[in-house]
Formats: C-alpha cells, structure tokens, sequence
C-alpha cells in the first residue's frame, strides 16, 4: 500500500511535499498499518532532457535531487516511487520515456526508486510489444 500525489496536488509536486507526507506517514501510524510507498506522479521533471539524454529533477520543485529523497524516504523505512509514461510526453506533457527505456530506468535505480507508475499517454499508437 501507498500513497500518490496526483489525486490531490496534480503537477503541484515538490520534495518538500514528499519529504512532508513520508513524516506524515510515519507519525500517523501509516507506515506502522502496512502503508509502504511515497509515490511522485507526474510533473515532478524538467521540460527537457540533459545533453546525455536523461530525465533531469525540476530544479525548483526538487532542489536536492532524487537521489537525496530516496535516501530521506528511505531512512523513514518507506519507499519511493515515481512515475513516466511509455510515450513521447507524459499525460501532463513533460517528456517521457518512449525510446528512452533503458536511459530512463538506470536513472531510476541510480537513484535508488522502488517502484514505477507507468501511464500509457502519448504512445503514438506503437504496439505495446514494440514499445
């Protein structure tokens, strides 16, 4: 079990409100009731990729990085998850990982992410076994 950002604060995603809900959950007794996961939606990235062609944090929104907040959430003992889409852009159109898979999921484990929502916007109408 887990909790998401999207239902509530949409692209209004940021480390503080991360760092804020894994308190939460440990305090409130969530953590303690089975929930594990702090899960980042949409919106948490930049408009563009690097010159290596990866997914950069939104240097506003998530100043440290999400090395730096997988760390926090993990020494909360909870999880962190994050989200992309198998398209060209996300749903909320920021870039996303189609024909960027592998780039995109060595990012994720670099950073020590746990879990992967992966929506389906923006696909080009690809057949899923291509993608």
């Amino acid at each position: 079990m887990g909790w998401n950002s999207w239902n509530k604060f949409g692209c209004n995603v940021s480390e503080t409100l991360i760092k804020a809900t894994a308190d939460a959950m440990v305090s409130s007794g969530m953590r303690a009731a089975g929930y594990q996961y702090v899960n980042i939606d949409d919106c948490w990235m930049s408009h563009d990729r690097n010159a290596a062609g990866q997914l950069v944090p939104d240097p506003v929104k998530f100043p440290d990085g999400m090395k730096a907040l997988a760390d926090y959430v993990h020494g909360k003992k909870l999880k962190l998850g994050i989200y992309s889409s198998a398209g060209t852009q996300t749903c909320a159109g920021y870039p996303a990982s189609l024909d960027h898979e592998t780039t995109d999921a060595q990012s994720f484990a670099d950073w020590g992410i746990d879990y992967l929502k992966y929506d389906n916007c923006n696909n080009e109408n690809r057949p899923a076994i291509e993608r």
